[in-house]
């Protein structure tokens, strides 16, 4: 199975660049090479897409923007000049980082950490039984019911996992976009380092989400459109303009 992916630079010859190593990377298929987010976005409404390589720095929109507006996002390595954005690309879920000037062994690095985790993806994928799917924690496989999973937090290298019923959060070593490809659409992501099940949601207050009277989530600005988009359509009493068949 090839990978298919999209590539990302607002600059054309860094953009050619980038098309030239996806095409001599035998399980990669281009999709579409944009030179801008907004194109990019175009192209995820409409095609399936497996995996991202984008430039940071751009005009309008950066990456690091980009990437965490999207809520279903693929596998995604981050490009740029600048190495200290590394820990916030680490930080959104990156599978890895190159710093430019790069080549192509530099780039085969990035794309074969690409194909490791999308593998991983597919058997991850293939675990699922019974509403459940087997996690690594530590040096043990823990099968875990995926009702029961309240809340995600994304920290570096590792995700804390909210387990109801469980004084205690579940540390696993698993990448946040890996995580979150692997669970149903009741799961939405609020904020760059959180994703919380609807189902487990108490209540909804300023800009923050309460899981209990001792738990609060912040609802980030680049997720509030989704989380109100997914409310709209399973809420009673909605606010805003009234219908015309009302009077």
């Amino acid at each position: 199975m090839r990978i298919r992916c999209i590539v990302i630079d607002d600059e054309p010859i860094a953009l050619g660049k980038l098309r030239k190593y996806v095409g001599q990377t035998p399980y990669l298929e281009l999709v579409a090479a944009c030179d801008s987010p907004i194109g990019a976005m175009r192209v995820l409404s409409e095609e399936n897409v497996d995996a991202i390589f984008t430039d940071i720095n751009m005009l309008g929109l950066n990456g690091l923007d980009f990437v965490s507006s999207l809520s279903k996002c693929p596998l995604v390595v981050f490009i740029t000049a600048y190495p200290e954005y590394a820990v916030d690309s680490y930080k959104i879920g990156a599978v890895d980082y190159i710093v430019k000037p790069y080549g192509f062994k530099e780039f085969q690095r990035a794309a074969d950490r690409v194909r490791i985790q999308f593998e991983l993806m597919q058997r991850s994928n293939a675990t699922f039984r019974d509403n459940s799917v087997f996690v690594r924690a530590g040096c043990k496989w823990v099968r875990v019911r995926i009702g029961d999973i309240r809340y995600i937090q994304g920290l570096c290298d590792y995700l804390r996992v909210s387990l109801a019923g469980s004084p205690k959060p579940l540390v696993i070593y698993a990448t946040f976009a890996h995580m979150k490809s692997c669970l149903p659409a009741n799961f939405l992501q609020v904020h760059r380092s959180w994703i919380v099940n609807v189902e487990h949601i108490r209540e909804i207050e300023r800009g923050r989400i309460v899981m209990d009277k001792d738990m609060y989530i912040p609802v980030s600005d680049s997720f509030k459109e989704s989380l109100a988009l997914y409310l709209q359509d399973r809420s009673i009493g909605k606010t805003g303009s009234r219908s015309k068949d009302s009077d």
